[in-house]
């Protein structure tokens, strides 16, 4: 939910549009939601998309696997207008085959915080910490770290934030 415009965005992988990353925003109005113009984020393959609200910056982050560059853990950010989104370039969070990429942002420290399970290091349980430009839609990140030093076994890996002890949990 982008708090900033009122709208609520999804982020999917369009069948119908040979499985690339797509978004579209949605305005609720009492019991009804109308949507926009689908927007393409990947020309490519892309699954396992999660997707937050960075509240600093009033920009949508969404990370997935990017199928059509290998399975990289990948993020972009995007820019509600209206009853559409635009996006900066993807970036590459990870350069190596992930799985469940899940994002929350940090309030506290007005980041975004991506865990997933890291292929390319014995599918240990990884975390990584992005900083928001949006003045580009762009997005940076820190050095990954294991939050768990043995093989997450492929399951889904969940995501929040505690406002109340400002802690990510994974």
């Amino acid at each position: 939910f982008d708090t900033s415009n009122n709208k609520v965005v999804i982020a999917y992988r369009d069948n119908g549009n040979s499985d690339f990353g797509t978004a579209v925003v949605g305005t609720v109005s009492g019991t009804d939601i109308s949507f926009g113009t689908p927007v393409v984020f990947e020309s490519a393959y892309a699954e396992q998309e999660d997707i937050v609200f960075d509240s600093s910056n009033n920009r949508i982050v969404i990370v997935f696997r990017d199928a059509g560059n290998s399975d990289k853990g990948t993020a972009i950010v995007g820019n509600v207008s209206g009853t559409s989104i635009s996006f900066g370039t993807a970036v590459i969070f990870e350069d190596a085959v992930v799985r469940s990429p899940v994002a929350a942002f940090d309030s506290t420290n007005n980041k975004v915080v991506v865990a997933y399970e890291d292929s390319g290091n014995s599918d240990n349980g990884t975390a990584i910490v992005g900083t928001v430009d949006p003045s580009d839609n762009s997005i940076s990140f820190g050095t990954a770290v294991e939050w768990e030093s043995a093989s997450t076994g492929s399951t889904q890996i969940a995501i929040a934030y505690d406002t109340t002890n400002n802690k990510v949990v994974i």
